[in-house]
């Protein structure tokens, strides 16, 4: 229902022919630049752009390119990580996020969920598994950069549809129970809730629950999160999270939040699309299935 609001066409407005936005990773976004490829697809999906529309195609036609090497994203290279396979988890995690037909990407998401096996092997998280199996199936380089912590935004999305029910509640376990979060979304321990609930704090606390969310043995374990929502919850059976959660990504969905009753809206449809989720046992509803490593 926001697919034709302002908030779209300003995006698409500014996509490469070749389908980009500039440079791709966030943290490369240059100064004065509008936003980064991963901006734009971050926001038209959360206004419900999918991969039957013309600029998710574009966009995942250039990432796959980007990918099997016929073309290289524009950001400065990073030294803190190995560039190629940090490169290659980005783009893989932002295809999947649209479409499971992509070999290349599925090919990665692969060799992510081979080494997750092999640092849960034993049923908690092993260091040193991890770091074993990292260097081994992503084949580091020597001196080529910190190891990747799985840990965050790219990983976890990634894998969705990769793992065994074991393997899935191990690492939902262990997300959980870490003190600093997803790195790249919310970087406190999920397991304690944000003391205000009108708050970018709370927004993005909610984008880190959403993406545990797609996991099918998450329902349950995050059983906490659906209480608070429902304590946050107006005597009318809506939510407001409040002006200040406006920060042009998660929200506003609507063109004009001048009016409560939109804004009101726009709260309800996200929360109560994550609620679904969270107290749904089927998971692969339709237009809501998980992307699977085929």
């Amino acid at each position: 229902m926001h697919k034709g609001g302002k908030w779209a066409r300003q995006i698409i407005a500014l996509q490469e022919e070749d389908g980009k936005w500039g440079c791709f990773h966030t943290l490369s976004r240059s100064y004065g630049a509008a936003l980064t490829t991963e901006q734009a697809l971050r926001r038209l999906e959360r206004l419900g752009y999918t991969m039957e529309d013309e600029c998710i195609q574009k966009a995942v036609g250039y990432m796959e390119d980007c990918l099997a090497g016929k073309s290289s994203i524009p950001d400065r290279r990073e030294k803190l990580h190995d560039w190629d396979i940090f490169t290659s988890l980005i783009l893989a995690a932002w295809i999947r996020r649209f479409t499971c037909d992509s070999p290349k990407a599925n090919q990665v998401a692969r060799q992510w969920a081979d080494i997750i096996n092999s640092a849960f092997a034993k049923g908690a998280y092993d260091q040193d598994e991890y770091a074993a199996a990292f260097h081994s199936i992503l084949g580091m380089k020597p001196r080529g950069g910190k190891r990747i912590d799985f840990v965050n935004f790219y990983p976890i999305s990634l894998m969705q549809g990769c793992l065994d029910e074991r393997m899935e509640c191990a690492v939902v376990d262990h997300v959980i129970s870490r003190d600093n979060g997803i790195y790249y979304i919310y970087e406190s321990g999920l397991s304690i809730l944000p003391p205000v609930f009108e708050s970018k704090n709370a927004s993005r606390y909610l984008a880190a629950i959403e993406l545990l969310s797609f996991y099918k043995y998450a329902v349950g374990k995050l059983d906490f999160v659906v209480d608070w929502l429902y304590k946050n919850q107006n005597a009318d059976g809506k939510w407001d999270m409040g002006k200040a959660v406006n920060d042009k990504i998660y929200f506003p969905l609507s063109d004009d939040w001048r009016k409560k009753e939109v804004r009101e809206a726009d709260c309800t449809e996200r929360i109560g699309e994550l609620v679904s989720r969270l107290t749904d046992g089927q998971r692969e509803t339709e237009g809501d299935a998980i992307c699977r490593c085929i």
